[in-house]
């Protein structure tokens, strides 16, 4: 299985157009995303005929889906075949040529929103699933919430979330081109306790306020000021003053500025989309629901964490996550449907290695691998996600955590609602699979997989 990773990565490197035409590189849970210097010397068909690529997505960045586990393999592979090619500095030299290209400033704003929280995935996932799974294990009365086993479990799945705004800060102020320590300060300005009790012009601080939204406007501001010092400050005394005056600066006008702004935003956000459920209710929930996985198509679905974040942090639990899960039930419905009534051998197979993944909540490898090639499939699919969606929200279903979508979402949700969950999730699978099967899907329409 090594070795096969390594052919793979190889033919990847070669028709990404060889070591000297990547720009950067990096993977998400199934996608590896690579930046390059010369789009003309990438062949975009090969790597999309690859055998073990499941699709190719042109944005930024080349991101050429694997599927999960694999694409961490691949990854490794193809950073030991770069080797010491220095990717930091020559990224630098053409980021701004890479970032004009195809893509539109708001779209720019959340691929790097993505960015910053891309790297927090498998730490999101991993404290959500041990919070949730002992909410599961107390509820059930197999543990009692005060023992020490429950307390112990709690605090490790719990503890990610006290200090989640360190974490975010590190990383907006890398994306934006600062020193991640600063970063990780100003996610500590949000957090600090010791603002407690401080009152400024006759209002009382309170530590979180703002929350992420916060953070992320603090992290952004010192990576900006730590550039625009750096270029007046003498080299010599460039480590002494540079962090320190962006720090002191970043300070004040975090306390004065981008906690309340902070804090308006979140509540905003929070009120808006609550609002929206509540008015909008099963016409809402079919919307977001159906809409989703497009978002998911052009990898910008995870510029929406700081939002689900954000509805857990302010109401203590997420009722948008239920709804947008609803996206890979419906594709997991419409594959089930292309199954059943395809003859052809390797689109079969296709559906059949893709389908536990999707199961799981790892969609990607039967968006790129079976519906979007197909065409309408994916429309009937998104369909099927609405009618999930709607119904998700109909019955006010959230979750307490984020992590991943599909059967193994039910860990998270709320208490009295997993079994609702689940009877949505079975709900987006049927519609998903009866709008593929009667109208979606005709069996000439996969001729690419004879």
């Amino acid at each position: 299985m090594a070795g096969e990773n390594k052919l793979l990565a190889e033919k990847l490197l070669k028709e990404l157009g060889g070591s000297g035409n990547i720009a950067d590189f990096t993977n998400c849970m199934t996608r590896l995303r690579v930046k390059v210097y010369d789009d003309s010397l990438v062949n975009k068909e090969a790597i999309k005929k690859t055998d073990g690529v499941i699709g190719l997505v042109e944005e930024e960045t080349y991101q050429i889906i694997l599927g999960p586990g694999k694409v961490n393999k691949v990854t490794d592979e193809f950073g030991r075949i770069v080797g010491e090619i220095n990717l930091k500095d020559r990224a630098s030299a053409n980021k701004a040529e890479i970032n004009r290209k195809n893509a539109t400033p708001f779209k720019l704003f959340l691929r790097k929103i993505s960015s910053i929280f891309i790297p927090l995935i498998p730490a999101l996932v991993a404290s959500g699933l041990i919070t949730g799974i002992t909410k599961a294990i107390v509820q059930a009365g197999w543990l009692s919430a005060t023992s020490t086993t429950a307390v112990v479990l709690n605090l490790i799945g719990g503890a990610l979330f006290g200090y989640l705004g360190i974490l975010v800060g590190m990383n907006a102020a890398k994306e934006f081109g600062g020193s991640p320590a600063l970063g990780a300060l100003a996610g500590i300005l949000i957090i600090n306790p010791a603002a407690a009790g401080i009152k400024l012009f006759g209002t009382e601080l309170l530590p979180g306020r703002g929350g992420l939204i916060g953070v992320l406007l603090a992290a952004i501001f010192i990576a900006y000021v730590e550039k625009r010092i750096r270029k007046y400050v003498p080299q010599s005394l460039d480590i002494i003053l540079t962090p320190t005056i962006a720090l002191l600066i970043t300070g004040i006008i975090t306390y004065l500025v981008f906690m309340p702004i902070g804090g308006w935003v979140s509540d905003a956000i929070t009120q808006g989309l609550t609002s929206v459920l509540h008015v909008g209710g099963v016409v809402a929930g079919f919307v977001l629901g159906a809409t989703f996985l497009p978002l998911v198509v052009t990898g910008l679905h995870q510029g929406l964490t700081p939002i689900h974040l954000e509805l857990i942090n302010k109401l203590g639990n997420d009722p948008l996550l239920p709804i947008l899960a609803m996206g890979g039930a419906g594709q997991v419905g419409a594959a089930f449907a292309i199954y059943f009534k395809t003859k052809k051998k390797r689109l079969r197979r296709a559906i059949g290695g893709a389908l536990p993944s999707g199961i799981l909540g790892i969609g990607e490898p039967l968006i790129f691998g079976v519906t979007l090639p197909l065409g309408r499939p994916f429309l009937t699919a998104c369909l099927g996600a609405g009618v999930g969606g709607a119904f998700q929200a109909a019955f006010n279903v959230s979750t307490l955590a984020i992590g991943v979508s599909g059967l193994p979402l039910a860990f998270l949700v709320i208490t009295g609602k997993v079994l609702i969950y689940l009877l949505g999730v079975i709900i987006a699978y049927a519609a998903g699979f009866l709008f593929t099967y009667l109208f979606g899907f005709k069996d000439e329409m996969a001729g690419e997989f004879d």
